[in-house]
């Protein structure tokens, strides 16, 4: 249940999860183009930030994160109603992508470390900076929309039925392994490199040699919905 939001996931403000108001939530995000909201505890809330600048590649830059503790995906039901809502969300802002993982495993391909031109140290920056730039790898849950579901063209059907569902209207899921949990684990990172083969390697972040991807999805048509 909502208790909690703010701007950023500090969460200084109460909800009443009975009688929610609305017009407080929609205040914060028209002032600060930003909104969060926390259940309880600070292990399950949901952000949103939109992209502020429409120029490209910038105006892909607009996401929607939910974090919630990993023990959940351990439960047949979540996981089931976890596909259904975060396809339902795509649907509403028209986004072609979601990915879902662990953060450590978010973190490890999003992220890499580069060091610095004077030979002292290293700096953080991105692998990607957003998906039209590609992708950054394959995570335990990735949800294709029409942009990528055109770029891997037959070959997402050739993915094995096991690891791939049909969510409707150009929608797929791709799965690598039944749980987050196995995301960096010597079997988990066989069948991402299988399925990466299989979809097409030139679409994807080279971890090894830090390639950025050379096949990109055609983003023109999207709307200027939140991306």
């Amino acid at each position: 249940m909502p208790r909690r939001y703010e701007h950023v996931p500090s969460f200084e403000e109460q909800l009443d999860p009975g009688h929610i108001d609305y017009g407080a939530l929609i205040a914060t995000y028209e002032e600060h183009q930003s909104l969060c909201i926390a259940a309880r505890t600070d292990s399950d809330f949901i952000c949103i930030f939109p992209a502020r600048d429409d120029s490209r590649p910038y105006c892909y830059n607009g996401r929607i994160t939910w974090d919630a503790s990993a023990k959940w995906a351990s439960k047949p039901g979540w996981r089931a109603a976890h596909v259904e809502q975060v396809a339902e969300i795509m649907r509403l802002v028209s986004s072609p992508l979601a990915e879902a993982s662990l953060g450590e495993d978010v973190e490890r391909k999003t992220r890499r470390m580069i060091p610095n031109e004077d030979g002292h140290g290293s700096t953080e920056t991105f692998t990607l900076r957003n998906y039209s730039a590609g992708l950054s790898g394959l995570f335990w849950r990735n949800f294709f929309g029409p942009p990528f579901v055109r770029m891997f063209g037959g070959r997402l059907a050739s993915v094995p039925e096991d690891c791939r569902k049909p969510l409707g209207e150009e929608l797929v899921l791709v799965q690598p392994y039944e749980l987050p949990t196995e995301a960096g684990t010597e079997q988990g990172n066989v069948r991402e490199r299988a399925l990466i083969e299989q979809l097409g390697p030139e679409c994807f972040y080279d971890h090894e040699h830090h390639t950025l991807p050379s096949r990109l999805p055609a983003l023109d048509h999207l709307s200027k919905v939140l991306h």
